[in-house]
Order: C-alpha cells, then structure tokens, then sequence
C-alpha cells in the first residue's frame, strides 16, 4: 500500500496556541515569571528583602541532614472593585519535604477572631475613632531550626510591639492595646494584614512611621479591603460586606446566571444523611461548603443554612449540593449584603434559642445564639449540641450556658480594651423553665439530668454578673440561625434588626 509517508510527503501540522497576558494572569513556573518585567521586578524586591533580613546563611550541606528545596509562588493582589492592586512574588521553603520533629517542631500562628474583629469595628464607629490599615510587605524572618516562618514572624513582631509599649489581650493574642495617659491604641494581627485604631491621631501617624523602621510596612491609608471584607464608612455608619468574595464564589461554581432565591433554604425542611444519591467526587461540594463557612463572616442571615450543609462533607448527596447551591442562588439575590456598625451605647446583650430534636438523624437539638454589642451584631453561632437532650429545657439551658461563656469571653475582652460596662450584660430567651432553673438557688431532682458544669450560668446570675430575661417567641431573633424560616420571616429577622442591611 502506497501512503503518503512512504512518498515522502508531510502534511504539515496546524497547531493553535492561546495568548496569555502574564500581566493578568499568575504565572505558574519560574521560566514564565522570569519573560515577564513586573514579575522580574517583585522577584527582585522579594530577593532583596530575604538577604537583607538574614533570612539565611551559606554553609557546608551538614551530613546525614534534610535539604529543604524552595520554589516561587506567584500572586496578584485586587482592590475591592476587581482591579489589580499589585503583583506579589515570595521565595517558599517546600514544608512537605520536612517531618515533623526532625526539621521542626511548632508551625502555629495565631490568628485575630473574627469577634474580635467585629468588636473593634463597632468599638472605632461609637467613639468616632479612624481606622487605618497596614500591609507587611515581607513577613519571612532568619530561620530557626525550632520555630517556622509564620510563627517566628508572630513573636518577632509581637516582641517589638511589647518594645513600642503595646500589651497583648489575655483573650485573643493577636489583639494589641497601647494606653499611655490619655492616648488609646488597638491593634488587629492577621498573619501579614494589620488594622489600628486609636483615639489619637497624631500617635496613629507616629505610629505608623515607627514600625516601617522594623519591618517592611506599607500604609494602606484608611481601612477599605481587608481579609476579603469590603468595608465603606460614613457620617453615621460602617459598612461591612463580602460582595468581591460572594462574586467570585458564584462566578467559580457557574451561578453567575442563576434565578435569585428569596431565602438560603426551603421553610421546614430538614436534611437527612441518607437522602439522595451519593456525589461521585465530593471534592467540588467541600469546597463550595468550605468557602460559603467564611462567607458568614458578614451574613448570620445564611447561618443555619451553610451548618446544615457543613454536617455532610464526609458523604454529601445530590440533595445537599442542590441545598448548598440554593445558598449561592440566594447570594446572588442580595449580593451587597452585610452588617452595618452604627454609633450606640456600649453595653452587651445576647438572644439564645434552640430547636429541640432537630436533626432526623440523631435528633440532637440545634443550638443558636446572637450576641450585640449596643445595637452591632458582634458574634452569632448555629451548631448542633453535642449530646442528645430528653427534653427542650435542657436544650435550652445548654445553649444559654454557652451564650453566657461567649458573653464572659466578650467582658473579658473590653476589660483588656479598658472599657467597663455600666449595666449588667442581659441575656434573652423564649423558654419559661430555663428561666427558672437559671435563676432559683434550689436545686430540684427534676434538674439532675442537666450537667453540673452547666449550673455556671445560675451561679453567675447569682454573682448579678448577667441577667437572664424573657422574650417573646414574637420578638426572638434567633430563629433564623436554629431552624428554616420562611422568606418573609427571615428579612424580618435580619433587615429589621440590622443583621443584614442592604448596601
């Protein structure tokens, strides 16, 4: 058979290749960085920096150790309405080739809480205080054979902020306060992202020219993205949304397009282990479940709905993924949602409520509970109680206890900020029994079956350290974070309250 081969002749073949704009786009290899001068130039920054901290020092290969390689990891930074902010390129060790105990031992670094982040917002807005924003430029210190890059950083910084007078709170580590006669500084420490605040202005500008003089510091100028929150003030009010985050979640997952829903979940539905037809790759579901968790940061309205789906990511359903992209549908409906800071008086108050029996599966209770500091939601949890309770007053007693934990954490918190509460902090709730057990000194048999560790709640009420009040089942707004509500119900819950203000 003759073929064309044989006859010496070659079709030659067409190949189609895609442009794309290094510029745009994160590189993915050193040999693409390196074509490109924008990346050539951060590369060149990051280099700089590392020889001029000491990062690391020449020597001989020790015999019979470990060598740990490295790599460049390309990143582009966006300001909140999607433009490129800069290009980051940072020199990493590859941690994987390590074991632990050998090569290193502690890699934590502690994070600032999102309460704590919330608490100091709504603290800037009543006092009327500005709030500014800082960005470490290079965050990588001398190695240590015991302590790695991100916890070395930590306790570097942390040490010379203890130089510059500061003291870190007792209740989150990465809270730093600074009192000098009538100066008052707060400082929030997330990894390399840094926001202060302070009653004093001029100390804020010294401040700021001080720490550049340790570290690689950037002035961001008045705080506007941080942590993906889009942050926006005014004469009266601070707003605090997630829309950039939220936008890119639903272009990410293809719902850019999808019909809007009027609410995170259908009314009285309960989801089940064993409904619907296992996913063939549960990758996809964990990741959206995962990144929906963060979202709540800034919306407690879609609180219950992302725990529910958060309960099955070991073996998620058709059904659970169509309720997780529910949730993404009801983003897209109120994109621009968030939390609003408004001036109010500093005083605490909590609501708490639980759905008893509310999981098919076990029928353990739902725990929710919303705390408010003046009129600014400050921290709110919907979870599952650990153990299955025999009846709705326990259930109830359990999560009033764990409000009243939050509330002592929270007190614990404005002491270290030196500010004291002038009225006790209340908590509210809907169930009569509770109330009675919380705040009658007897002990009845009929209480045994509630743990003894829970009774710190009734000592505490004792001690006039909280009060423990009822609320109408009318006026509970903590629904919406132990069961479906309906849609009509929900905005109620949440407009009315300033959970969730429009943008």
């Amino acid at each position: 058979m003759q073929t064309r081969s044989k006859s010496g002749i070659f079709k030659p073949k067409v190949s189609y290749t895609t442009q794309v704009d290094y510029n745009l786009t994160e590189p993915t290899s050193y040999t693409t960085a390196s074509k490109h001068p924008q990346w050539c130039t951060v590369m060149n920054e990051e280099f700089q920096a590392l020889q001029k901290q000491g990062t690391w020092t020449l020597v001989p290969q020790p015999p019979s150790k470990n060598i740990v390689g490295y790599k460049w990891v390309y990143k582009l930074k966006y300001n909140s309405d999607g433009t490129i902010a800069r290009h980051k390129a940072r020199l990493v060790a590859k941690g994987f080739h390590q074991q632990y105990g050998v090569d290193f031992d502690e890699t934590f670094s502690p994070i600032v809480k999102p309460p704590t982040v919330r608490l100091i917002l709504s603290i800037a807005v009543s006092l009327n205080w500005s709030l500014r924003q800082l960005d470490v430029k290079k965050c990588i210190l001398a190695w240590d054979t015991q302590i790695r890059a991100p916890r070395a950083w930590f306790e570097s910084f942390t040490s010379q902020l203890l130089r510059l007078g500061f003291i870190a709170s007792t209740a989150d580590s990465s809270l730093f306060i600074y009192k000098h006669e009538k100066i008052i500084a707060y400082l929030l420490l997330y990894v390399d992202d840094i926001v202060l605040t302070n009653n004093t202005p001029s100390y804020l500008d010294h401040l700021i020219t001080q720490l550049p003089i340790v570290f690689d510091l950037k002035d961001l100028g008045l705080l506007h993205y941080f942590l993906g929150l889009q942050v926006t003030r005014s004469s009266t009010r601070l707003n605090l949304n997630q829309a950039k985050y939220a936008h890119n979640l639903l272009k990410k997952h293809n719902m850019l397009d999808s019909k809007p829903a009027k609410s995170p979940s259908c009314p009285n539905t309960r989801l089940s282990l064993h409904e619907g037809d296992p996913l063939p790759d549960p990758h996809g579901y964990r990741s959206l479940v995962g990144a929906l968790h963060y979202l709540t940061f800034t919306r407690p309205d879609i609180s219950f709905s992302v725990y529910q789906v958060c309960q099955y990511m070991s073996t998620p359903t058709a059904i659970h993924l169509a309720v997780a992209k529910r949730i993404l549908r009801c983003i897209k409906g109120t994109l621009h949602h968030g939390i609003a800071f408004t001036p109010s008086p500093i005083q605490l108050s909590a609501y708490t409520d639980a759905n008893w029996a509310g999981d098919p599966d076990d029928r353990r209770s739902t725990s929710g509970y919303l705390v408010y500091l003046g009129s600014n939601p400050i921290t709110w949890s919907a979870k599952k109680q650990p153990t299955i309770s025999r009846s709705s007053t326990k259930s109830e007693y359990r999560v009033l206890a764990i409000a009243s934990a939050e509330l002592c954490w929270i007190h614990t918190l404005l002491k270290d900020l030196g500010i004291y509460l002038s009225h006790t902090p209340i908590l509210w709730c809907d169930n009569v029994s509770t109330l009675v057990i919380a705040s009658n000194p007897v002990f009845h048999a009929r209480t045994k079956h509630i743990e003894v560790d829970f009774h710190f709640v009734r000592d505490r009420v004792l001690r006039k350290d909280l009060i423990v009040k009822f609320v109408s089942t009318i006026d509970q707004l903590v629904d919406i974070f132990t069961k479906s509500t309906h849609s009509s119900l929900s905005r109620s819950s949440t407009q009315s309250h300033g959970l969730c203000p429009c943008d």
